[in-house]
């Protein structure tokens, strides 16, 4: 069974600081060595990182928890303490990050394949000993305790990358037309909602450039208002240059069928609804679907529509060679916001490209039992004193 996950919320923590020492140095014939106590380590950072290879946020829904490690204490001889190893948390391109609580959107990785966010900074290390020494306190036991690192929970949400998305009705051909232009090898199925989630798949057009195409589950009738499957999963479109709206020429409703899917992306999102598009009849090897294709054509005479069979594999190339136009057209062309920004008109004929394929000697001060003082922001001023009994007669 394939696990497909888009949501998450995740509790996420930084390392608290470690604490300072008070500790002083002990060595023969040297009776007084005054303080070396060192200073606690770093806390760990919390991070976020893009991982190209990674498609989902299933991996999230296993682990609820992260969090950076603590930084070490400070030791005697002026030894710092080991800085905590940052936690780091792998995400797929297309991921935000919101707070779970006010849904206000902390990070968006955007378009990015590769980066690092740093979101929270672990806790600095607590002064040692040594800070501590004056001309009138020659001996001071006063360390200071690490600071707390951050603690927060997140929801992480992902919206595939991907250049140009499949958009239809239930078993209109949209995961048989990936198939053919992939390696994604998605389940294919002669009964309606076979897709029940978003599949990827990379069109290689020659060495320096691949597309991205997404097909998402079939939409239906009121998706936008809560029905079936695909208006859940729109989101992952939402991003591409462009669209491809799969019309079944034997549905006896293919007429209406585009007006009826434009009209249901226009309700989820206006924006999603002007982006570039081109039409794909499928089925054409049916009987009678021929005439169906002209009907359709005349219906929108404004629209490029392409008349293909995927079993009998007519018109493909074409299709194909359509991708690639809107691709690079949209890589130096800004979208624009006009309504009839949204229609891609093919300049043809299409040819097929040969290029295609498918982180002792000393006396340490025990810590642990020292209350937690919570320095002011900036000031180390603060102190904790150690009023430590010596044991036995010094000799």
């Amino acid at each position: 069974m394939v696990k497909f996950a888009d949501e998450a919320v995740i509790d996420v923590a930084s390392g608290k600081g470690g604490n300072g020492c008070a500790a002083f140095r002990r060595e023969k014939y040297v009776p007084l060595g005054g303080p070396a106590g060192g200073d606690g380590g770093r806390g760990g950072d919390l991070v976020f990182e893009i991982r190209r290879n990674l498609r989902t946020l299933v991996h999230l829904r296993y682990s609820h928890t992260f969090k950076a490690k603590n930084g070490g204490d400070g030791m005697g001889s002026k030894r710092y303490g080991k800085d905590g190893e940052d936690c780091i948390v792998p995400l797929p391109p297309g991921t935000i990050i919101r707070d779970a609580e006010t849904n206000d959107i902390i990070h968006d990785f955007g378009l990015e394949t590769e980066g690092r966010f740093v979101f929270l900074k672990g806790g600095n290390g607590g002064w040692g000993n040594v800070h501590f020494k004056t001309s009138v306190n020659q001996a001071p036991r006063t360390a200071l305790p690490g600071q707390s690192g951050e603690t927060r929970r997140i929801k992480v949400e992902l919206n595939i990358i991907a250049d140009i998305g499949f958009v239809g009705f239930p078993n209109a051909g949209k995961s048989s037309l990936l198939d053919y232009f992939t390696n994604a090898r998605p389940k294919i199925a002669p009964y309606p909602f076979t897709t029940k989630i978003p599949n990827l798949g990379v069109l290689r057009v020659d060495d320096e450039q691949d597309i991205i195409l997404a097909d998402i589950p079939g939409i239906i009738e009121g998706a936008s208002e809560g029905l079936g499957l695909g208006i859940r999963f729109l989101k992952h479109i939402s991003r591409s240059v462009g669209l491809a709206f799969m019309i079944d020429l034997s549905d006896d409703d293919f007429l209406e069928s585009y007006e009826k899917l434009q009209g249901e992306l226009a309700n989820f999102s206006p924006e999603l609804a002007r982006k570039n598009r081109v039409i794909i009849a499928n089925k054409l090897d049916i009987p009678g679907t021929g005439e169906r294709f002209e009907l359709l054509k005349a219906r929108h005479p404004d629209l490029t529509i392409f008349g293909i069979s995927i079993h009998n594999r007519w018109g493909l190339d074409a299709v194909r060679d359509a991708f690639i136009s809107m691709v690079n057209a949209a890589d130096v062309q800004p979208v624009q916001d006009s309504p009839g920004s949204g229609l891609f008109q093919a300049t043809g004929p299409f040819l097929a490209s040969e290029q295609s394929s498918a982180p002792d000697d000393f006396m340490k001060a025990d810590l642990e039992d020292v209350p937690y003082v919570q320095p002011e922001e900036g000031d180390y001023g603060a102190t904790v004193s150690l009023n430590r009994k010596r044991k036995g007669r010094r000799k």
